[in-house]
């Protein structure tokens, strides 16, 4: 898979903003499989952001890693809200970060089902401002992209929901690139 400069791009961003927050970031990943660690730690410098990466693509991971309890597991499943926000609530707690981003969904192109189709993807952010989780819905698009697309909406959730600041968000434009996500200016 190739890595947009979008992505990069934005991973810089988020750094960046991090940077003048003294903070620090810790990733929970399931579908994207590390994608979001490796987008920020491509960048020199991250260290003093970037604290660890939890990939956790299976739920035996996710339970002895972060500590997502297996009754949530059984009665939601791994592709859930429910899961995403203790991914991100257990990465946050095993971690010396200020803020944590989990990932979980289903980036085909098998594996889907009518209740949980492929392109079905939930973010969760944990940190000061508490914690939240959004769903997207994007299709069968292809696995790398399902994936990229992702990636980019779980940066985009750190800045948006990682700090009460919405200078912060005066850099994301309302406006879209061609695969549907926001431009950074």
């Amino acid at each position: 898979m190739k890595i947009s400069e979008e992505l990069v791009e934005t991973a810089r961003y988020v750094l960046g903003v991090f940077r003048e927050k003294s903070a620090k970031i810790t990733t929970a990943e399931s579908c994207t499989g590390g994608m979001i660690s490796a987008l920020l730690t491509s960048i020199a410098g991250s260290s003093d952001v970037f604290d660890r990466g939890f990939v956790t693509y299976s739920n035996a991971a996710k339970h002895e890693l972060i500590g997502v309890p297996e009754l949530l597991l059984e009665e939601f499943g791994a592709v859930s809200a429910e899961v995403a926000m203790a991914m991100a609530q257990g990465a946050l707690e095993k971690s010396n970060a200020t803020v944590s981003v989990s990932i979980t969904g289903i980036a085909g192109p098998g594996g889907g089902s009518e209740e949980k189709p492929v392109g079905l993807v939930f973010i969760a952010v944990a940190g000061p401002m508490g914690l939240f989780v959004e769903e997207l819905r994007l299709g069968d698009i292809g696995r790398d992209e399902v994936r990229a697309q992702s990636a980019q909406a779980a940066l985009e959730m750190l800045v948006a929901f990682g700090f009460d600041d919405e200078d912060a968000l005066d850099d994301i434009e309302p406006n879209h690139s061609d695969n549907g996500t926001p431009n950074l200016n």
